[in-house]
C-alpha cells in the first residue's frame, strides 16, 4: 500500500484543483450534484441505521453512524464528484500557486455550492419526504440532529465549521496521497468519521437535514439560512487556510518551501543521527 510524500501531495492537489477550476459550467453542475446527492444519502444512511438503536448505547450509536457517514466522501473521490469542501483546498491552493485566476475560483465555489444544494435538496425531498425515508419511524431522528444543528450561535457554528473542514479537507489530502483504492478509503475514513463523532458542521451535510425537517413541517428556511452562513465561512477557513493555506506555506512557498531533494535528506540525516 504505497503513498506519496507530503510535497508530492501539495503538487497533486495543485493540478487537481486547477483541473476543477477548468471544468465547464455542465461538468461541474453534474458532478456537484452528484457529491450533493452522495453526502445526503450518507446521512440518510446515518439516520436509518441509528434511529432505532437503544438509547442506553449512548454515544456509541453516534460512533456508528460517524463510521458510516464517510461513503459519500468515497463515493465522491473514488467515484467522481466535485464536494464544495475539498473544492476548498484544492482550488484556493491552485491560486496560491497561479495556476488559475481569482474569478475561476469564485465560479468554481458558486456553482458547486449550488450544484450540491440541488442534490442534497433532490434526496431530502424525493428520498426522504416523498418516500418518507427522513419522516415517520426517521422523524425524531431526523429532527433531532436539524435542531441541534440550528440551536448552535453564529460563533459557534463557525467554530464548528472550521473544525470540521480541518478534517475533511484532511481527508482529501490524505486521498490524494494513497497510490492505492483501499489506501484512500482508509485516509477518507478515519478524519470524516472524526469530524462525524464530533458533531462538527458539514455545509453540505446540512443542505440535506435541514431541509429534511423542513419538508416535515419543522423549523423555517430562515432559520436554515442563518445556519448555513456561518458554517459555510467556517468551512472555508477550515480548508482555506487550516490545511490549504498552511501546506502551501511549508511545501510550495518558494522562499520556504524544501524541494523533494532536500526533504528525502532531511529524513536520511535525521535516521542517521539516531542509529
Amino acid at each position: 500500500m504505497g503513498f506519496y510524500s507530503p510535497q508530492e501531495i501539495a503538487n497533486y492537489t495543485v493540478l487537481s484543483g486547477r483541473k476543477k477550476a477548468n471544468y465547464n459550467v455542465l461538468q461541474s453542475s453534474v458532478l456537484g450534484f452528484e457529491a450533493g446527492a452522495f453526502i445526503a444519502l450518507s446521512y440518510l444512511l446515518y439516520i436509518h441505521v441509528t434511529a432505532n438503536m437503544p438509547v442506553a448505547w449512548g454515544g456509541f450509536t453516534t460512533f456508528i453512524g460517524a463510521a458510516l457517514f464517510p461513503l459519500g466522501l468515497i463515493l465522491t473521490l473514488l467515484a467522481g464528484g466535485e464536494l464544495l469542501t475539498g473544492n476548498l483546498l484544492a482550488v484556493p491552493l491552485s491560486r496560491m500557486e497561479n495556476k488559475v485566476r481569482s474569478i475561476q475560483v469564485l465560479k468554481n465555489i458558486i456553482v458547486i455550492t449550488l450544484s450540491n444544494f440541488a442534490g442534497s435538496l433532490f434526496v431530502a425531498y424525493f428520498f426522504g419526504h416523498v418516500v418518507g425515508l427522513t419522516e415517520n419511524a426517521y422523524l425524531l431522528t431526523t429532527v433531532t440532529l436539524a435542531e441541534h444543528k440550528l440551536e448552535a450561535s453564529f460563533l459557534q457554528a463557525f467554530l464548528s465549521g472550521i473544525g470540521c473542514n480541518w478534517l475533511v479537507a484532511s481527508a482529501v489530502w490524505l486521498s490524494y496521497g494513497a497510490k492505492d483504492m483501499a489506501g484512500k478509503i482508509l485516509g477518507i475514513w478515519f478524519p470524516t468519521m472524526a469530524f462525524v463523532a464530533i458533531g462538527f458542521q458539514h455545509v453540505v451535510a446540512n443542505m440535506f437535514l435541514i431541509p429534511a425537517a423542513i419538508f416535515a413541517d419543522y423549523f423555517s428556511w430562515g432559520a436554515y439560512f442563518d445556519n448555513f452562513v456561518p458554517v459555510f465561512l467556517g468551512n472555508v477557513v477550515g480548508g482555506v487556510l487550516f490545511v490549504g493555506g498552511a501546506y502551501w506555506l511549508v511545501y510550495l512557498k518558494k522562499d520556504v518551501a524544501l524541494t523533494d531533494q532536500e526533504d528525502q535528506a532531511a529524513h536520511v540525516d535525521v535516521f542517521s543521527k539516531s542509529s
